[in-house]
């Protein structure tokens, strides 16, 4: 009963948001709108206020990032062990662009819009300070190993100066960076500005989970679904369970934070590693359905993480 209390409130928002932009009410024009509204201005607000007002010396700790992040590693490189041996054809096989993004696929979590609101529900707003932690180095992380691994094998036209630029630019980088200032230099904001931006910030977790509900629609699962299975078992299931055995077992994490980590980890498929896939021009059918199947599988996956967890 205590996990479907957690879980039940984010479901009824993901799905509302899929019903309204299925039936018409939302278009993608609209959906394009609050996407930008959340994460260029609400998002942002969340994230700046909740990092300047953490405890630094309990969200920084190199026992936990090592815990998330040696997994995460590991299963990059399982993904692009599984594309390059088991799916990928003879001719394409060596294909480097290609492996890393199904590497990418079963590593990267949307740890904004869904890592953040089953933390808050399920263990309280007091233990996202390390999410904000993890989450700064994430995309950035992926992403270049994406591009590096992938430069291997192909020479396409990629600007690493174009890179940093849009990965320092990056709006949750760009704002928990502000709230990391603010709570080191100990700058406090002024009662209205900091009023102004609570209310900014108050419709974040709802719009990001509407948001993904309605993005949800536009993404489809092909005939060929079985890549896009094996990238959202990898995801869902292995990488949350690799992580559990690092935090436990390895680090000898206590046990809040570990749960933090294995929820984050647990998160489905991002939607940027499409991006990412659609940019590179490799692998865009397997993301979109991984992006789907993770994230309707993931109803599943968060209840069993969850009754191992609490």
């Amino acid at each position: 009963m205590q996990i479907f209390s957690i879980i039940f409130p984010l479901i009824f928002i993901v799905a509302l948001g899929y019903t309204c932009c299925y039936f018409k009410f939302f278009n993608q024009q609209h959906i394009a709108g609050l996407s930008k509204f959340t994460f260029y201005v609400s998002l942002p607000a969340f994230l700046m206020l909740n990092m300047s007002q953490i405890n630094l010396h309990q969200s920084i700790s190199l026992q936990a990032f090592l815990s998330f992040y040696i997994p995460v590693l590991a299963v990059f490189a399982l993904g692009i062990l599984i594309d390059r041996y088991c799916l990928t054809k003879q001719e394409s096989a060596g294909n480097y662009q290609q492996h890393s993004v199904f590497g990418l696929a079963g590593s990267y979590s949307n740890m904004v819009l869904v890592g953040i609101p089953i933390v808050i529900a399920s263990l309280g707003k007091d233990m996202i300070a390390i999410a904000f932690m993890i989450i700064t180095f994430h995309s950035t992380l992926l992403f270049a190993l994406t591009y590096l691994i992938g430069a291997k094998g192909n020479t396409a036209d990629f600007s690493w100066t174009k890179f940093a630029k849009n990965m320092i630019l990056n709006p949750i980088v760009l704002s928990i960076g502000c709230g990391l200032l603010l709570n080191v230099s100990g700058i406090t904001l002024f009662a209205n500005l900091a009023n102004a931006l609570e209310l900014l910030a108050s419709p974040a977790i709802a719009c990001a989970l509407f948001v993904l509900g309605a993005n949800l629609v536009f993404y489809k699962v092909a005939a060929n679904w079985q890549p896009a299975l094996i990238s959202s078992l990898l995801k869902i299931l292995v990488l949350p369970a690799a992580v559990y055995v690092a935090a436990t077992w390895v680090f000898a994490l206590d046990t809040q934070i570990r749960n933090v980590l294995v929820l984050l980890s647990a998160s489905p498929v991002g939607v940027n590693a499409y991006l990412i896939a659609s940019q590179l021009n490799t692998h865009q059918v397997t993301l979109a359905g991984a992006v789907v199947l993770s994230t309707v599988l993931s109803v599943v996956s968060f209840s069993l993480w969850l009754a191992v967890l609490l």
